[in-house]
């Protein structure tokens, strides 16, 4: 865990023993723990709201597409559409 091998932490808790006190360590490892479970907690709320941003952008991406191409369906209908017209006016003229 973060290179930190037994004697190391041995000798952190030593000298948190001697600096803080055997009566406030109890207290202050409960503290330190509840901080690490909220840090945890908000560090995975905030990935879900990432996950949940890029699945929006990517249902955004395929509407876009689908609209592009009914767009380009509709342009297609509509240049036949006039197409068609100026075939009957033709015909008309004749």
């Amino acid at each position: 865990m973060f290179g930190i091998g037994m004697p190391e932490m041995i000798l952190i808790l030593a000298i948190a023993l001697i600096v803080i006190g055997p009566k406030k360590l109890p207290d202050l490892a409960k503290s330190l723990g509840r901080a690490f479970a909220e840090f945890k907690r908000a560090t995975s709320e905030l990935k879900e709201t990432l996950e949940i941003d890029d699945e929006l952008k990517e249902a955004k991406s395929t509407f876009d597409d689908m609209s592009k191409e009914i767009r380009d369906a509709m342009d297609v209908k509509v240049d036949a559409g006039s197409q068609d017209q100026n075939l009957s006016a033709d015909f008309d003229k004749e």
